[in-house]
């Protein structure tokens, strides 16, 4: 199956998921997060706000040992700011949750962990995302590309294998309800 009819079949299975259901899976994907070592030694580390019933992974950011980072879409790639339950958010672009631009700019050397959200992952660590390109444009930039990453997705989108094309990078970890794998 290509990639857009991918994307749209199990976009529309998780927009199908009762709130209980989402939420009971979320909080299981966030636990199993939590025990996770790559987690655990972590001190800084880059996630984002749940959009169109992606697992919210929320619960982690109450966590104050942890320096935490969001996206910013600019032009055609994401900007990493520091973030802090006190601090304000706005709607970006995509009408997706952001950090303000006048938040403070994470570099890379300062990242120990990426969560990132993904429509599916395979077992191979390779990502489906959105289709914009933003985390397959960060994942081969120099700066990023040994950074720990964890795949974000429902067991239900994690597949044996996903079409893939030449810029694709695999994922090192993915983290369902099940498990992180």
């Amino acid at each position: 199956m290509e990639k857009t009819q991918l994307r749209r079949s199990l976009l529309a299975r998780r927009q199908s998921m009762s709130i209980l259901e989402w939420r009971e899976k979320s909080d299981r994907i966030c636990a199993h997060l939590q025990t996770s070592s790559l987690f655990t030694q972590a001190k800084t580390i880059l996630a984002y706000f749940s959009f169109r019933q992606e697992p919210d992974i929320s619960l982690l950011f109450a966590q104050t040992k942890y320096r935490w980072g969001f996206p910013r879409c600019v032009d055609n790639s994401l900007s990493w700011h520091l973030w802090t339950s006190n601090d304000s958010l706005q709607i970006g672009t995509y009408g997706i949750v952001e950090p303000h631009p006048t938040a403070p700019i994470l570099n890379p050397e300062e990242v120990d962990l990426i969560l990132i959200p993904s429509v599916a992952c395979d077992y191979q660590g390779y990502r489906l995302g959105y289709g914009g390109g933003y985390y397959d444009r960060l994942l081969v930039a120099a700066d990023w590309q040994n950074k720990s990453t964890i795949g974000i997705v429902f067991d239900f989108a994690y597949l044996p294998e996903l079409p893939i094309d030449p810029w694709d990078k695999p994922l090192k970890f993915v983290c369902t309800e099940t498990g992180l794998n």
